[in-house]
């Protein structure tokens, strides 16, 4: 059997390998200017200004993805930064704290995510990036914001959409919706359920909650599958030949949003995988940045 739907495992392996290579070679794309949302070195915000003069333009908050861990920065992203810039969208490129390589057993993977660091982060740089963008880029128009993020980014993406649904009592709850104009996740591990019985990225969704008896509450407070309807208008972007994070997290996600009597948008494209939807030289690439163009204007 195969990862992927349609694939035999070596070629869908290999197909993985290439998309992966092909994102990855891109060169670093420097921000035009970076602020910090707090005192950490990853709490910070890196900005692209759109490219053209354009003013008023809407603002993308980006969230890379890595599994939440650390070798995995926001750096991966810029060049999907730089190229949503190009189309004329001003950009927020958010860092975080992710799981400590130091934490990781000789041979495995580091440990996924910090807990709460990690919301902590994302909650404060989405609360943040309006007073921010209108400081350090005044070519944006924070009245029209889209966040996106890829795979962990795209979990961190939907649940930051989500903060007026969590309980009254977490540290993260806003007592109205985020002022977005909408959410589009990429390959987001959108259903944590559906997540930890594929075992998608080596068990970060368990690492991420840190297991143990907290498991349950933690759960609520951080699965943007539990934590419907938002009211915020949603779509997903997912491979069908993705073997990382395969589509059925994506769909078990719109199932429980019709569940709760609300429609999210999903596009599955199909002969692609996990990485061409960060990747600018991939035709996926541009079906996110129209995605994103349908919200944003």
């Amino acid at each position: 059997m195969s990862d992927s739907p349609g694939l035999p495992d070596s070629v869908a392996r290999e197909r993985d390998e290439a998309e992966s290579a092909s994102a990855f070679a891109h060169p670093a794309v420097a921000p035009d200017r970076t602020a910090a949302y707090g005192d950490h070195p990853d709490q910070v915000i890196d900005f692209y200004a759109p490219h053209g003069g354009r003013t008023a333009a809407p603002l993308v908050v980006l969230l890379h993805g890595g599994a939440w861990r650390a070798p995995y920065d926001r750096a991966h992203v810029s060049p999907l930064a730089g190229f949503l810039a190009r189309r004329g969208f001003a950009v927020a490129s958010v860092e975080y704290r992710r799981g400590g390589e130091g934490e990781a057993l000789p041979g495995a993977d580091p440990v996924a995510g910090r807990w709460p660091e990690t919301f902590d982060d994302v909650a404060a740089a989405l609360d943040a990036v309006p007073a921010l963008a209108a400081r350090e880029l005044p070519e944006a128009d924070v009245r029209r914001i889209v966040v996106t993020g890829h795979s962990a980014g795209g979990h961190l993406a939907l649940w930051a959409a989500a903060r007026h649904v969590l309980p009254e009592a977490s540290p993260w709850h806003l007592p109205a919706p985020p002022p977005l104009r909408g959410v589009v996740a990429l390959a987001p591990i959108a259903d944590f359920r559906t997540a930890v019985k594929l075992g998608v990225c080596g068990g970060a969704v368990t690492q991420l909650l840190s297991g143990g008896e907290e498991f349950d509450d933690r759960t609520a407070q951080a699965d943007p599958a539990v934590l419907l309807p938002t009211g915020i208008a949603t779509a997903i972007v997912h491979g069908e030949e993705d073997i990382v994070v395969p589509s059925a997290v994506s769909e078990s996600y719109v199932d429980a949003a019709a569940k709760s009597g609300e429609m999210v948008g999903l596009t599955l494209l199909g002969d692609v995988g996990h990485f061409p939807l960060i990747d600018p030289g991939a035709d996926a690439c541009a079906i996110v940045a129209e995605e994103i163009t349908q919200l944003a204007w």
